[in-house]
């Protein structure tokens, strides 16, 4: 397999908490703070260190910490999203709704010198508009770098050719050029959305890991800087280092809150349960470096890339598994980190030429959120972790007290297999024990016991039983004295805390263990007469006072009432019936309030919902119905805790029976799976029509159009490996972008024998030779990204007195993206050649039409067509007519049998019912065969199939490319690799039907029109 992971990306979301990419707020300052009317959260307590923020505005600020939005608290709990890896903007919400959801934000804009491209899919106020409608704050990541496993790390390329700087990303003159216009129109963009204009824009990132800081990084740095704050930006800037560098903390360049990225794991898919151990030295390195700015992890690892002739993204989810977020994430929380994004959580596709050359086209990352959009056990995981910080805001401030290693006023640990750290807040006294193996890539069942100090006394935990357990691979956070609710206290708790609040009157505590475990917990109950509990054999239940001490044993329920009265309700489930929960938000009605679609500051009404696949949002109506939308997977029980104002219930606007559990405030009802989802068929691929796209080893064919390749210099980084000073490299000539064809043209005298080439195309790439019409050879890429072959002519191949042309076909696989700055430059194309007893005359050289600067396929846009015949001529559009091209299956591959080019194109009829969400793919067969086809779907390009490499065979297709109530267009470019016949398979697949859905998805698909 061939890939190394860089880095970031263009834009980096953050989401509002249940978790993932969005930034959930976490309720309350403190139990005992300042609530603002208009934003209904917390203010500063008296004992808050003083706070910091830009000079520009108060509406974002920090302290050591956290950060404050709004003069609130908030965990930034978030998740990266490029958006235009999923280049369909009605998509957008419903990715933003998932990771609201689940409790948790990016352009190529600039394809040519002097041109702005925010069109469509580019366009950037769409998903300002998408954040704010599902309630989740963003942190921008514009570039100019963004690393992610683009092409040049996102750099545009032509900058990359017609800069004369032998290094980019410093503050050279022609550089900062190429870069200050789409830095400018992006500020213009950011600017009326931040969140001190009632945006959701709360930090923007400058540039992108970056190494060591020598004078011109940091006055690069420091021009971006300048060129926002000009420009009306505001809220405070961030950096992401690759690693525990210092890069940024202070002098020139500096940002405002310093991050480091972070990806312990690594990215062996292949041996997805071979774990690393988690890095212990997270929190004495923010103490030495920045112990005045909250512990930022701008970018952590939330899957794992996968590259050319890797083990699949399948692997990848299990690599970073939920059993991976437990552990490693929560010793994140237990180096005191307050703010994080993982990435990715939801990878999306790399299109067209979007990919560097390490990665193939699924980006899908084996995040919590897969490429087909559906839900994982990973999200489920982030859900309970989400909510919980929702839930907590007194663990938004917490000092580190201590750790295993260390001592810890007050506690004594039994058991040496277990390590544990303590948290607490200074102003209420709240403890978090967050306890994990000390051997963290253990699989085996420990126990242990703990001695920590509470407002009861000092107690040992369990007092009921032997010991708490963890699993192999396992976290568990330890509460003592944590308030939920308005007026409730627990006391202590081995249980994880899956939702505290109060909805309605009632304050509620939803706690979560393991079925096989047993869990402690011990909490003041309050209602008197009214009290209600339903407790089967396995709880045990014992009250001193007003103090009631659960012991949960193994077995039981699932879902258990362990204390009810008319003003508390304590829960508690296994995790797997606790993910099925979910707590949206209740929007405020106040429409002046910009942000009232956020928990926290618009609103802290919200409900539980149990059952459904996915609640994307609710409401209660004036007349008090309660109004849930969200999709589902199948029938499923209906539970809902909502205040008493709620009459009734509907689901996606059809009213639900429901009825109360007996003497409880929970009301069940069933939701039914709409069957007729079931008989949601694809059509079979058939009646493909198949025309030659390699004409130009045809004798007559005529390049007169084509560019002379004749530049004898280059502002690359290396001149030609050999040759007679011509510089072959396609970007050079405004050919950039994916497949690129060379033509040399020489006099044939008889004496000519072969050809020497080296050809650079990137890792995994494939070049074919021809003499004539006569096939040489195909050179692979492999695990480098150059090839130097002989290339030898067969007898008779050489026209004597006659014009011969050497036709070369390279796959370009996109420009190496570097953090360490040396390699963008690095040159694409022929690098090196020789006409062996002989002279070449002319080169010329062809990619997509018109190249960067002049290609007519505006909308889809400069990466998505390469210089295929078929895709200069428009063939892969809806709307080419193919009527008089010949019948031929796919499956038959090629007429000749041998090597060559051809396109295959067909189409077929969608007719989706409203209010489903099918996930449609695309499946190759596993053949092995030496051949690749560029799938082409109502003219994108959504996938490069490399049969005799792998791994990826299935390509997911959302709506908006797939037009799910019309005929859909589908081709093939199929370039078999040598002299055997292949017998490509495709199929339509469904992934996956929801009932539900994420409502009306435009189709942006332009047709065929004829090319000049």
């Amino acid at each position: 397999m061939f890939w190394r992971k860089g880095s970031s990306w263009s834009f980096f979301v953050l989401l509002p908490l249940l978790s993932g990419l969005v930034i959930w707020p976490s309720a309350l300052s403190s139990a005992s703070a300042v609530h603002d009317s208009r934003f209904g959260g917390a203010v500063t307590l008296p004992s808050d260190p003083p706070r910091n923020s830009t000079g520009l505005t108060d509406v974002v600020q920090w302290d050591n910490y956290t950060l404050f939005v709004h003069d609130q608290r908030i965990f930034l709990h978030s998740g990266e999203f490029h958006p235009w890896r999923l280049p369909v903007p009605d998509l957008w919400l419903d990715i933003f709704q998932k990771m609201v959801a689940g409790g948790f934000n990016g352009g190529l804009s600039n394809p040519a010198p002097g041109v702005l491209d925010f069109d469509d899919w580019r366009a950037v106020q769409p998903l300002f508009d998408a954040a704010k409608a599902a309630g989740i704050f963003l942190v921008i990541r514009p570039g100019p770098y963004i690393n992610a496993e683009t092409t040049a790390g996102g750099l545009a390329h032509w900058a990359i050719s017609l800069t004369t700087s032998t290094a980019l990303r410093t503050n050279a003159s022609d550089y900062q050029a190429a870069w200050t216009p789409y830095i400018t129109q992006m500020a213009k963009f950011i600017e009326p959305n931040q969140v001190s204009n009632g945006g959701p824009v709360i930090a923007v990132q400058i540039d992108n890991e970056y190494g060591p800081v020598p004078d011109s990084h940091a006055q690069y740095f420091a021009q971006i800087e300048k060129v926002y704050r000009d420009n009306g930006i505001v809220v405070p800037f961030t950096y992401n280092d690759p690693g525990e560098r210092m890069g940024f903390v202070n002098g020139t360049g500096s940002v405002d809150l310093y991050g480091v990225d972070a990806y312990p794991n690594r990215y062996d898919c292949a041996h997805p349960y071979v774990w690393k151990p988690v890095v212990t030295d997270y929190h004495s390195y923010h103490m030495q470096v920045n112990p005045s700015q909250p512990w930022f992890m701008p970018e952590f690892q939330g899957g794992s890339l996968d590259g050319w002739g890797g083990a699949g993204y399948d692997g990848c989810e299990v690599l970073t598994g939920p059993d991976f977020e437990d552990v490693f994430y929560k010793q994140n929380w237990a180096s005191n980190v307050k703010l994080i994004s993982y990435y990715m959580l939801f990878g999306g596709t790399s299109w067209g030429g979007l990919a560097y050359p390490g990665v193939y086209t699924s980006y899908d990352y084996g995040g919590a959120i897969r490429e087909s959009r559906t839900l994982t056990s990973k999200f489920d995981e982030l859900k309970r972790q989400g909510l919980f910080l929702r839930s907590s805001p007194e663990f938004l401030k917490t000092d580190w007290i201590g750790d295993t290693n260390t001592t810890i006023p007050g506690v004594s640990l039994n058991g040496s297999e277990a390590f544990i750290t303590l948290l607490r807040n200074p102003d209420t006294g709240t403890g978090f024990v967050i306890a994990r193996q000390n051997d963290s890539t253990s699989t085996a069942l420990i126990n242990f016991s703990l001695t920590l100090p509470t407002s009861a006394g000092t107690l040992t935990l369990p007092q009921t039983f032997s010991g708490i357990s963890l699993n192999g691979r396992q976290s568990k956070i330890i509460t003592t004295d944590y308030s939920f609710g308005s007026k409730s206290h627990l006391l202590y708790s081995t249980a994880g805390i899956f939702f505290a609040g109060t909805i309605g009157t009632r304050d509620i505590l939803f706690l979560h263990g393991d079925s096989d475990q047993s869990h402690e917990f011990s909490f003041a109950h309050s209602g008197g007469n009214n009290a209600r509990s339903n407790t089967p054999s396995n709880v045990k239940l014992s009250t001193k006072g007003s103090q009631t001490i659960a012991s949960i044993l193994p077995g039981g329920p699932v879902l258990i009432t362990i204390f009810e009265s008319d003003s508390q309700l304590v829960l508690f489930s296994d995790p797997v019936t606790a993910a099925t929960f979910w707590a949206p938000t209740i929007a405020s009605d106040d429409s002046s309030n910009p942000l009232k679609n956020y928990f926290q500051f618009g609103s802290n009404i919200t409900v539980l919902v149990g059952g459904p696949y996915l609640v994307r949002n609710a409401t209660i109506t004036r007349n008090g119905e309660l109004a849930l939308r969200g999709d589902l997977n199948a029938s499923c029980t209906l539970s809902v805790l909502a205040p008493s104002n709620v009459r009734s219930v509907s689901w996606n606007g059809a009213l639900v029976h429901t009825d109360n559990v007996q003497n409880s405030a929970m009301r069940t009802g069933r939701l039914f799976y709409n069957e007729d989802a079931k008989a949601i068929q694809v059509p079979k691929l058939t009646d493909w029509r198949f025309a030659d796209s390699l004409p130009e080893i045809q004798s007559g064919f005529s390049d007169e159009d084509w560019v002379v390749a004749d530049h004898t210099t280059t502002n690359l980084s290396a001149p030609p490996l050999y040759g007679d000073g011509r510089v072959l490299y396609n970007c050079d000539y405004g050919f950039c972008e994916n497949t690129v064809l060379y033509r040399a043209h020489f006099n044939g005298t008889g004496s000519e024998t072969s050809a020497n080439l080296s050809i650079t195309g990137g890792l995994a790439f494939a070049a074919s030779v021809w003499i004539n019409d006569k096939f040489i050879n195909t050179t692979f890429g492999g695990s480098n990204s150059q090839t130097d072959a002989v290339y030898t002519f067969p007898d008779g191949s050489v026209r004597i007195g006659e014009d011969n042309v050497l036709t070369v076909v390279m796959d370009n696989m996109g420009v190496q993206e570097d953090n360490a700055n040396a390699q963008y430059k690095l040159p694409i194309g022929i690098t090196g050649f020789k006409l062996n007893n002989g002279s070449i005359s002319t080169w010329k050289i062809q990619g997509k039409k018109g190249g960067y600067l002049n290609y007519p396929d505006k909308v889809r846009g400069v990466l998505n067509e390469g210089g295929l015949f078929g895709e200069r001529q428009g063939w892969h559009l809806p709307g080419f007519d193919t009527s008089k091209w010949t019948p031929r299956s796919l499956s038959d591959g090629l007429p000749s049998g041998k090597s060559g080019i051809g396109f295959f194109v067909t189409t077929f009829d969608l007719s989706i019912p409203e209010g489903k969400d099918v996930n449609i793919a695309f499946q190759f067969g596993e053949e092995t065969e030496p051949y690749r086809a560029l799938l082409f779907v109502n003219g994108w390009q959504f996938g490069k199939f490399v049969a005799n490499l792998g791994p990826q065979t299935k390509f997911p297709v959302p709506p908006g490319i797939l037009d799910y109530s019309g005929t859909n267009t589908i081709a093939v470019a199929l370039w078999a690799l040598e002299e055997v016949a292949v017998s490509p398979s495709l199929e339509l697949v469904i992934d996956n039907i929801l009932d539900g859905g994420i409502g009306p998805v435009a189709v942006n698909n332009p047709t065929w029109a004829p090319r000049p």
